[in-house]
Order: structure tokens, then C-alpha cells, then sequence
């Protein structure tokens, strides 16, 4: 029963933040028409998970910092061996 609270709580946060950044943000002035709003949700989308500074992740962007934990994954694989 927890583990489906954290993940609903999850699903509620980035909703807020969608609605708060993005349909209903600062720079909004509303939308003319659903694929308006579409574009808006792609690109946001696009920027929540691309570019955006994660505090948990030391500032870096999410994409970026999991880049980073494959390739430190795949270091590590290489160091091992017969030598």
C-alpha cells in the first residue's frame, strides 16, 4: 500500500507543476485551440525532462545526469578483468 502512495504522490507533483508551468503558468495568455496546448505540453515536456536544473540530482539536468550514470556504469564494467 506505501509503495502505490510514493508513486501517486509523484504523479500528483509533476501534474501540479505541469498545470502551475504550463497550462496555467505566468506566461500563458490561454489557449486557442487543444493542439495549441499540445505543442505547449510537448515542448514543456520536453524541457521538464532535457533541460531543467534537478536539485536532487546536484543542479544538473535530468537527462544529463543519467548519461552520466550509464557511463559510470560502463567504466566500471570495463575495469573488470583478467589481468
Amino acid at each position: 500500500m506505501t509503495i502505490y502512495r510514493s508513486i501517486n504522490a509523484l504523479a500528483e507533483t509533476t501534474n501540479g507543476l505541469y498545470k502551475a508551468e504550463c497550462v496555467y503558468g505566468p506566461d500563458t495568455t490561454g489557449w486557442d485551440d487543444v493542439d495549441e496546448l499540445e505543442l505547449a505540453t510537448l515542448s514543456w515536456v520536453h524541457w521538464f525532462n532535457e533541460d531543467r536544473l534537478h536539485g536532487h540530482c546536484g543542479d544538473v539536468p535530468p537527462a544529463e545526469y543519467e548519461s552520466a550514470f550509464y557511463a559510470a556504469q560502463q567504466s566500471d564494467l570495463t575495469e573488470v578483468g583478467i589481468q
